[in-house]
C-alpha cells in the first residue's frame, strides 16, 4: 500500500460534506436544527414536509462523508484514510485500531415537552470504534426510547444471532456533554429511593405483584450487593414484561390518580415528567418503569458518561455526545422500534445511584479550550469557545481529529499553506500529528473529538 500516494494532502485540513438520516423521529423541515446544519454543510435545499433525524458526519458505511474538494474526484474520507493510513492516523492507533478512525462524533437536539429550548444547534456525539468513525448531528422531536449498548463480547453474540436487529459485533460506551440544559434518564435510584418508589407509586406494585416487591422493600445494603442486584434484577423484569392489557389499565390508573393529586399538591419532578411521557408514548411500559431512574439535568458545560450495559433514555435539550460506533441499540420502552425486553433485562450492570458528573478541565492554562475525558481509551471531546478577535492552538496530537463548526466565523490553519474560513455547520478532518491554530473573526464555538490522550500516556508509560 502507499501511504503517500496522496501527498498534496499532507498538512492539510479537510473539508467534509455530510449525510442525512431522515428516520420518522426527526423533526420536519426547518423545525430541524439537523435540516439547517445539513443544509449549510452540504448546500441542499431543505424539503419542507421532510423529517431530518441526525446528521452523521465520518467514515460509517450507512452514511459516509466525503472530501468536500470540488477539483477533484469524489472521495469518501475512509477511503482517502485507507490510501493514507499512517499519516491520517499515525502509528500508535493504526496498530491498535487498524486503518480507520477510532472514534464517533455526532450531534444531537432533543426538543420535548419537558422544557423550551432555542434550538439553535443540537447534540454533538463522538463514538469510537474498531471499524468506523462517524460525526451526526441529530434533531429529535420527542424523548428517545429507554435502552443500553451491549460489551463487546454480548455484541458479537447478537450479531450473530440476529444479524438484522444487531447489524455490527461492536461496543458503545458513551459521553454527552450539555450545550444547553440537558435531560437525561440514566441508570438506577439507590435502594431506599427504590423503596420509597415502591411505597408511593400502588400501580408499580400492582404490575410487579407484593412477591417480586417485597424482595426490595426487605432486602438491605447490609445483604449484599449481590442479592441486592438479583433483588433489583427480579423487580424490573417483572415491571418491564406484563402484558399490554396490564400496562395499559396501569398507566391509565397511574395518569387519573395523577392528575387528580394534582389538585391537592405539586407533583414531583418525576410525576410530572411521567405525565409528559405518557402523552409521547400512551399506553408503553417505558412510561411507569421511568420512576426506577436517576433523572438527569445537565447545565452547560456538564457532561456524563455511560458505559456498556448500562440503561439510559435522552430526553430533552441540546448536547455533544462521544460513543463507539455501533448500530447496535437494545430497547425496551418508549419506541415504536422493535423492543428485545428479555435481552435488555438481563444484559443491564443495574448500578444504583447517580452518575459522575464531567465539568472538563482546562489545557495547560488555555482559557478558551476545556477538555472532557471519560474513562474510556477511545475518545475525548475538547470543547472550544474563542471570543471575537481571540486565537487558540490545538497542539499537534498523534490522533486525528474531527472538528464542528457549531457558533460563528473564524479561520484555522496550519504551519502550511492550509487555512479555512469556518463557520457553522462546517465539519473538518485533521490528520495525526498536525498542530491546529484557530483566530475568531467573531464569536466562536467549536468542538473537536479525537483518540483520549491518556491511552498515548499508558502508552508513554509502558514503554519506560
Amino acid at each position: 500500500m502507499d501511504n503517500n500516494n496522496n501527498n498534496n494532502n499532507n498538512n492539510k485540513i479537510l473539508r467534509l460534506k455530510c449525510a442525512v438520516q431522515n428516520y420518522e423521529w426527526g423533526k420536519i423541515g426547518y423545525e430541524s436544527a439537523v435540516a439547517n446544519m445539513y443544509s449549510k454543510n452540504s448546500g441542499t435545499k431543505i424539503q419542507q414536509d421532510k423529517p431530518y433525524a441526525e446528521l452523521w458526519m465520518g467514515t460509517h458505511d450507512s452514511g459516509p462523508s466525503y472530501i468536500n474538494n470540488p477539483n477533484a474526484a469524489l472521495l469518501t474520507l475512509k477511503s482517502w484514510i485507507v490510501k493514507n493510513p499512517d499519516f491520517a492516523l499515525g502509528h500508535r492507533i493504526l496498530h491498535n485500531w487498524g486503518p480507520d478512525l477510532p472514534f464517533l462524533f455526532k450531534i444531537w437536539v432533543i426538543a420535548g415537552d419537558f422544557a423550551i429550548y432555542s434550538l439553535k444547534f443540537g447534540v454533538l456525539m463522538c463514538t469510537y470504534s474498531v471499524e468506523l468513525l462517524t460525526f451526526m448531528v441529530l434533531s429529535v422531536a420527542k424523548a428517545l426510547s429507554i435502552q443500553a449498548h451491549p460489551d463487546k463480547e454480548l455484541a458479537k453474540t447478537l450479531h450473530k444471532l440476529h444479524p438484522n436487529a444487531y447489524k455490527d459485533a461492536n461496543h458503545k460506551p458513551e459521553m454527552a456533554l450539555a450545550i444547553t440544559q440537558f435531560e437525561v434518564l440514566c441508570g438506577f435510584l439507590s435502594l431506599q429511593e427504590l423503596k420509597n418508589v415502591l411505597h408511593d407509586v400502588p400501580e408499580i406494585v400492582e404490575l410487579v405483584g407484593t412477591a417480586d416487591a417485597n424482595k426490595i422493600l426487605h432486602v438491605s445494603e447490609d445483604d449484599g450487593e449481590d442479592k441486592v442486584k438479583f433483588a433489583l434484577q427480579s423487580v424490573f423484569t417483572q415491571l418491564m414484561t406484563p402484558s399490554k392489557e396490564m400496562t395499559a389499565k396501569a398507566i391509565s390508573k397511574l395518569k387519573i390518580r395523577l392528575n387528580m393529586e394534582c389538585q391537592k399538591r405539586q407533583l414531583t419532578e418525576k410525576e410530572q415528567l411521567v405525565l409528559q411521557l405518557e402523552k409521547q408514548y400512551p399506553a408503553d411500559i417505558g412510561v411507569i418503569s421511568a420512576f426506577f431512574f436517576n433523572y438527569v439535568k445537565l447545565n452547560p458545560g456538564e457532561a456524563l458518561y455511560l458505559a456498556a450495559n448500562e440503561l439510559h433514555a435522552y430526553l430533552s435539550g441540546e448536547c455533544i455526545e462521544c460513543m463507539a460506533t455501533s448500530d447496535n441499540v437494545v430497547r425496551a420502552g418508549l419506541t415504536p422500534k422493535f423492543r428485545d425486553v428479555q435481552t435488555l433485562c438481563s444484559m443491564l450492570t443495574y448500578k444504583q445511584g447517580s452518575p459522575e458528573i464531567l465539568r472538563g478541565f482546562t489545557l495547560n492554562g488555555n482559557p478558551y479550550i476545556r477538555r472532557y475525558q471519560p474513562p474510556f481509551d477511545e475518545f475525548e471531546v475538547d470543547r472550544c469557545i474563542l471570543p471575537q478577535g481571540a486565537s487558540t492552538v490545538f497542539p499537534a496530537i498523534p490522533s486525528p481529529s474531527i472538528y464542528i463548526v457549531t457558533v460563528g466565523e473564524g479561520v484555522m490553519y496550519t504551519g502550511s499553506s492550509s487555512k479555512e474560513i469556518v463557520t457553522e455547520g462546517d465539519v473538518l478532518f485533521t490528520a495525526a500529528n498536525i498542530e491546529i491554530v484557530v483566530a475568531a473573526v467573531s464569536e466562536l464555538q467549536m468542538y473537536r473529538a479525537g483518540v483520549n490522550s491518556r491511552f498515548f500516556n499508558k502508552l508513554a508509560a509502558s514503554d519506560k
